[in-house]
């Protein structure tokens, strides 16, 4: 039987490269159509065992394409698999109402692939009775299984205790250090006393050192370069702490900063009556009206001017960490407060200088590197770039919160906002431009705005 052959509909070529890859892993011949129009006019001629379907492409979309390809007989019976980073129950249910037989998403992995391809028959099952299938085993966190520890494993650590973490790494790397070198020491000294001739005795001649000379020196270096090594870890093992104490002085000092963007909003939502006009109405200052004004006299202060802007580190979650304890302070506060109204969260990606692929993943552009060098913009947290901001299982645990104290009389919108609107503009693209300057103002770009409305 002859090799099987798939059919990839995407107008990314990235994507077609990546699933190609992965297919012909299990020796399946690829061919590939930027278009649903090109695909289309492919199937005039053949008939691929499988077609993978982008969803979003120019022109006739992945849901179009699919519909024309099962409505011609000569068409419908190829199985049609989406590859999209399109999710969700409501959209499978519409991709298989069309004719579809699934949804592979974009950010594939091997065992994804390998399901998808049991399960339309084109490749064998490959285990046996010798290789069962494997079992992780549960993992435990304190004598306790990961599911009942996911919350001790991810509580974060504070500035003291990873000081205290690194005091401690570098007392025990420093005396394993020196235990070593009193070790090796000992040896060499026993090693050397054995090999030097001793005091003679009735004047008889010393015995000849030519015959121990030579190996006492090979175990004297040998013992030399052991000391060496052992110092050049141990100095690289203090640099690296000392690495990581100024990353964690910086990133305390960059949530310090966040904090006090906070602060005024936090202010004057303590102090409601200092935002009313003096010259205020009487009627203005009864205990209904006051009600009703001083709300909303308190939600102008975070927006009023410009939101509050709080900084995403590269890499970082931009609706996590720091970032989220900020959005809970200010959002209990508004409940105590009793404000009513919106509170506009979004989160604006920067657009890094990337390289890598999408199979190894992809990290920043060394500093000096040329921006032409540069394998793709993009941003860690977006999805095959680009990406959808999702609200993160906490913060929608925090918003019902919210929503439940207040009785629904403060809202909480969370969106992604559009990485063109940019607070630090981007440096021209030219010849000489390097991915140092167009990551700093990417880095300054990556934030997350907050507005109450």
């Amino acid at each position: 039987m002859g090799a099987k052959r798939a059919l990839i509909v995407d107008d990314s070529k990235s994507a077609r490269v990546v699933l190609a890859r992965a297919l012909e892993k299990y020796d399946i011949d690829v061919d590939a159509a930027e278009s649903a129009e090109a695909a289309i006019e492919y199937l005039s001629s053949n008939r691929p065992d499988v077609i993978f379907m982008d969803h979003l492409m120019p022109g006739m979309d992945g849901f179009q394409a699919v519909q024309a390809i099962k409505n011609d007989p000569r068409t419908a019976t190829i199985p049609i698999m989406m590859y999209t980073s399109q999710e969700g129950e409501l959209y499978l249910g519409q991709a298989r109402a069309l004719g579809a037989v699934g949804v592979l998403p974009k950010q594939i992995r091997p065992t994804d692939v390998s399901k998808v391809l049991s399960e339309l028959h084109l490749v064998s099952e490959r285990r046996t009775a010798e290789q069962p299938r494997f079992t992780p085993p549960t993992a435990r966190v304190g004598g306790v299984p990961a599911e009942a520890g996911a919350a001790l494993a991810s509580k974060p650590l504070t500035d003291s205790a990873l000081r205290e973490h690194f005091a401690e790494l570098r007392r025990a790397l420093v005396a394993g250090i020196d235990t070593q070198t009193e070790r090796i020491t000992g040896e060499v000294r026993a090693l050397l006393r054995e090999a030097l001739p001793r005091a003679p005795e009735g004047g008889a001649p010393p015995p000849p050192r030519a015959a121990t000379a030579p190996w006492v020196w090979w175990v004297a270096c040998a013992a030399l370069a052991l000391a060496l090594v052992s110092a050049a870890l141990w100095w690289r093992t203090v640099k690296l702490l000392d690495g990581l104490t100024v990353q964690l002085t910086q990133l305390a000092q960059r949530d310090a900063a966040a904090l006090a963007a906070l602060a005024p909003a936090g202010a004057a939502l303590a102090t409601p009556g200092a935002t009313t006009p003096a010259s205020a109405s009487p009627a203005a200052t009864t205990p209904t009206a006051a009600a009703r004004t001083a709300p909303t006299a308190a939600m102008l202060i975070p927006s009023e001017g410009k939101p509050v802007v709080v900084s995403v580190p590269y890499g970082a979650d931009a609706l996590g960490g720091a970032r989220f304890e900020l959005i809970g302070k200010l959002l209990y506060r508004l409940a105590r407060q009793k404000v009513a109204g919106v509170v506009d969260i979004r989160a604006f990606p920067g657009r890094f200088c990337l390289v890598g692929n999408a199979l190894e993943g992809y990290s920043l552009a060394p500093e000096e590197t040329l921006f032409s060098r540069c394998d793709v913009l993009g941003n860690p947290s977006d999805e095959a770039f680009p990406g959808t901001q999702r609200t993160p299982l906490a913060l929608a645990n925090l918003i019902g919160d919210i929503r439940g104290s207040t009785h629904g009389s403060l809202q909480v919108q969370v969106a992604a906002g559009d990485a063109a609107n940019v607070l630090v503009p981007y440096p021209p693209i030219g010849s000489e431009l390097t991915a140092g300057e167009w990551n700093r103002a990417a880095g300054a770009n990556n934030r997350v705005e907050i507005r109450v409305h």
